[in-house]
Parts: structure tokens; C-alpha cells; sequence
């Protein structure tokens, strides 16, 4: 059995072997949860089949999509499917199915489970969105579950993606503005913490301190607030005092509108995850 207490599928197939689709098999093949020779990786090219061969630490089965053995994937009841949104159109179903209740999961931007289920019809389809952290195991996934999916299949997809996130359970319709705040998110924050960090360089703080500062800050506050149970608002007022550094700080990003952009920068990120599909 792939996964204990479960019993969905005996095997795992992965389409597509980027950081993401890394970060989420390797915890569970490390809790040997799952063993490698159960796991069927198929890539692209050359060099990402010799990079896994060479470099995985994990010794899993691995094909490139245009060799005739990469057809052993459709014969997994699971697949993960992780390429890259423009190369779906290359991704051909396969014409025998050997079992029954047939389980794909797509990590792919945008990607509607409608045009999944087209494109896959032998299989149940759910689309999960999930982010950069969880390759530290801090990740945040959300998930949609396509008609036909079963109970079985969802505590099987849950025990997937729980190992390295949080998961939050979804309609559809959430999964755009939920991809733009947690997966374009940790891009802003990181451009946040870049400018915070230059503030400090052109005070004259060394780059490295500068910014360990600024990310220890971050965590001080984001601690302060959840043990407090403070609404931002009330942690703004908290260190904001009359006619002192804090209130002419915030001046300066009110007159720059950096709320605004930050508003929109989200609302940009959504509406291109909705041009995806």
C-alpha cells in the first residue's frame, strides 16, 4: 500500500519533476511513506532525466516523455501532474487504463479542472494550488475537488499535501485570488524585505545585517500579532505615536500610494491566473 491507512493507489506517477513536484514527493519518500521504486517520474529532457538519475537522492523511476517506457505512468491509479501550464497541450492521456477510479492532481497555474477533465477524461481531476514555502515545509495548499472525485481520493490527495503544508479546502472559483496571494505573495514579501533591507543599507548598516534585521522584524511581528490576537489596525496603533518615526514613515507609503499597489499588485496576479484557463 503506497500511503498507510490508505489504500487509493499502489503506485505514484509525476508529470513533471520541478522544485514544486520535489518538494511535495520527497518528505513522503523520506518518511518512507512511499518507496521509490513505487514513484514514476516522467521530464521533458535529457538533462532533467540525468540531473534526477544522477543527482535524486531518492533511486525513483524516471523516463523521458517521448520514450516509449514513459507509457507505465498511465498504468499508475495517482498522477501528479506539474509541467508547466504551456506544455499541457503535449500531455496525451493514455488509450488503456488498466485500473479502475483514476486520480489526477494538477499543480498547473490557472488550469481549470473543466479543461482538465477534457483533457483527462478516464480520470477523476482535482486542481490544488500550493506554494514556494512548502519546499521548507511551511507550505499553503488549496484544493478543489472535480465532481467525480471520492471520499478515498481526498484523504489520499489531503495525506499528499499535508506533510509540507496547510491545506485549505476550496470551490473553485477561490483558487485564483488564493494563487495570488500565497504563491505570488512570497515574490513581494521578498521585495519588501529587499527595500526594508536598503532602507537600512543607506543608513549605514551592512547589507547582511541589514537585512536579518528586517527578517527577524518580520517574524517579531507576525508572532506579536498571532500571540496577541491583534488585528493588524491594533498593531499599527501600538507603535505609532504622535509626531514621531513611525507616523512619518507611514506618511511617506500613504503619499507613494504603496497600499494601492501593493492592493493591486494581488489583484493583477489573480486576473493573470484567470487568463491562464
Amino acid at each position: 500500500m503506497l500511503i498507510r491507512d490508505l489504500s487509493v493507489t499502489d503506485e505514484i506517477a509525476i508529470i513533471g519533476f520541478g522544485n514544486i513536484a520535489k518538494a511535495i514527493i520527497t518528505p513522503l519518500l523520506n518518511k518512507k511513506l512511499i518507496e521509490p521504486e513505487n514513484v514514476y517520474c516522467v521530464v521533458k529532457s535529457e538533462k532533467s532525466l540525468e540531473n534526477i538519475k544522477n543527482n535524486y537522492k531518492h533511486k525513483i523511476n524516471v523516463f523521458k516523455s517521448d520514450s516509449k517506457e514513459s507509457k507505465i505512468i498511465w498504468d499508475c491509479k495517482f498522477k501528479l501532474l506539474s509541467i508547466k501550464p504551456q506544455h499541457l497541450q503535449d500531455i496525451t492521456e493514455g488509450d488503456i487504463m488498466k485500473n479502475k477510479d483514476n486520480l489526477l492532481v494538477s499543480i498547473l497555474a490557472g488550469v481549470s479542472i473543466n479543461r482538465l477533465t477534457q483533457k483527462f477524461p478516464k480520470h477523476s481531476c482535482v486542481r490544488a494550488v500550493t506554494n514556494i514555502p512548502i519546499t521548507v515545509g511551511k507550505g499553503l495548499t488549496g484544493i478543489s475537488w472535480g465532481a467525480n472525485t471520492t471520499e478515498d481520493q481526498k484523504q489520499f490527495t489531503k495525506k499528499i499535501f499535508e506533510n509540507t503544508s496547510k491545506i485549505y479546502e476550496f470551490t473553485e472559483d477561490y483558487l485564483d485570488i488564493f494563487l495570488a496571494l500565497t504563491s505570488s505573495g512570497p515574490a513581494i514579501i521578498a521585495l519588501i524585505i529587499e527595500s526594508l533591507s536598503d532602507g537600512g543599507l543607506s543608513g549605514g548598516l551592512p547589507k547582511r545585517l541589514s537585512e536579518n534585521l528586517v527578517m527577524d522584524m518580520i517574524l517579531g511581528t507576525i508572532s506579536l500579532i498571532k500571540e496577541k490576537k491583534l488585528n493588524t489596525s491594533e498593531l499599527k496603533n501600538l507603535v505609532t505615536s504622535p509626531g514621531g518615526t513611525t507616523i512619518s514613515a507611514l506618511r511617506v507609503l500613504e503619499k507613494k500610494s504603496v497600499r494601492s499597489a501593493l492592493i493591486e499588485s494581488i489583484v493583477a496576479a489573480s486576473n493573470r491566473s484567470k487568463e491562464f484557463s
